[in-house]
């Protein structure tokens, strides 16, 4: 069977895979908290607050394919699991019986530390002179400075 991974040579110590892995478990984590909140959230702004989140955990729905497929192209496996996402992410999970207002804030932290996670990704993609990898990353940190911005908005 021939190997599928992209031929890259720019990942030679798995620094970049290692770092979007690391992204790919914030941003799952990140959207199965939002995804939860939207399930969750009660009071008398749910229904903003459930179509502002289904529009944030579809967008990072898609994202996580893009993000798991870079890892794939540098030759490197993508976690899968529960268990690989746990030792991986600095996000953590969402607690359902929060209040409206919480939730909204514990994702504008959320973001925030996918933001950081997503910097330390462009650095070590831009050291091993990996564009595609940097495209990506900055890419991701438009749409997540973009909820960020949407989430503190609502905050007032």
């Amino acid at each position: 069977m021939a190997d599928a991974a992209v031929s890259t040579q720019v990942d030679h110590d798995k620094t970049v895979g290692k770092e979007l892995s690391k992204v790919l478990a914030d941003s799952y984590n990140l959207y199965l908290k939002t995804h939860g909140y939207h399930w969750n959230v009660r009071g008398l702004t749910f229904r903003s607050l459930h179509l502002l989140f289904m529009d944030q955990y579809t967008e990072q729905w898609t994202a996580l394919d893009e993000i798991a497929e870079r890892i794939l192209a540098l030759g490197q496996t993508a976690p899968m699991t529960g268990t690989a996402f746990a030792g991986l992410t600095s996000v953590p999970e969402g607690d359902p019986k929060k209040g409206a207002e919480d939730m909204v804030r514990d994702l504008a932290d959320g973001h925030k530390q996918v933001i950081a996670t997503l910097k330390s990704l462009v650095a070590a993609a831009e050291k091993a002179g990996d564009g595609p990898s940097q495209d990506l990353a900055n890419t991701r940190l438009a749409a997540h400075e973009k909820h960020l911005w949407m989430l503190n908005a609502t905050l007032g």
